[in-house]
């Protein structure tokens, strides 16, 4: 049986849908989606991580062993976004600094982790934005263990598919399906205009209660309380 079970790349979605979802936050997501969101413990490398977007591409590899990552990297494209499932281990880290430039130089999105990486102030200074669940000084080898390429699988307890759009920043990670990709990202921009005017308000000196409402509602049912 062969151990390693690989399938063609995901098509990437249209340049304008990734473009427009670098444009929010995450946490804009969070206000109008219940679902996608990653382990809020996997955290960007970088502390003022901008927010990347970009097509998922898929990877799970066995504990102590690398030998599919290092053939994954060597087939990224532009825009991808690489998802690696560590199958439940965290302790070996399998993103250092050598696969960390092979990424970069690859023009791929960024990296989400479930586990660990290594080589911490390397992988910042190739600017190859990460996220995972920490640094570790025991990394894998190229034990050719197996494991999969381009499958679906689970990243910080979100199931991710090839194709799939992640959207991540410092705030953490988000996975959405690619049909609802552009409903996801229109309603999100029309929530951040709508906040972008409650912080011109506050500016202007007015009560967050008042411009929200909570205010007027909750008084008034203080003082149908005391009627």
């Amino acid at each position: 049986m062969n151990k390693y079970r690989i399938a063609p790349l995901p098509a990437q979605p249209e340049a304008g849908l990734i473009a427009d979802l670098e444009t929010i936050e995450t946490a804009t997501l969070g206000h109008v989606r219940f679902t996608g969101f990653m382990d809020r413990r996997i955290q960007a490398l970088a502390s003022n991580q901008p927010t990347r977007a970009g097509c998922a591409v898929t990877l799970a590899l066995p504990a102590m062993c690398s030998s599919l990552m290092h053939y994954a990297v060597s087939f990224l494209r532009p825009g991808d976004f690489l998802i690696v499932d560590r199958l439940g281990d965290d302790r070996y880290a399998c993103l250092g600094g050598a696969v960390a430039r092979a990424i970069k130089n690859s023009g791929a999105a960024g990296v989400v982790v479930d586990g660990c990486v290594t080589d911490v102030a390397e992988i910042l200074a190739e600017g190859l934005p990460v996220w995972c669940r920490g640094a570790s000084s025991l990394t894998t080898r190229r034990a050719d263990l197996g494991g999969t390429f381009n499958r679906p699988i689970a990243c910080g307890n979100v199931p991710v598919l090839p194709g799939d759009i992640v959207i991540a920043d410092a705030s953490g990670v988000v996975v959405l399906p690619a049909d609802e990709a552009r409903e996801a990202a229109d309603e999100a921009i029309a929530r951040e205009e709508r906040v972008q005017r409650t912080m011109q308000r506050l500016a202007a000196g007015e009560k967050l209660g008042e411009i929200t409402g909570t205010i007027a509602s909750i008084n008034a049912q203080i003082d149908g309380d005391t009627k």
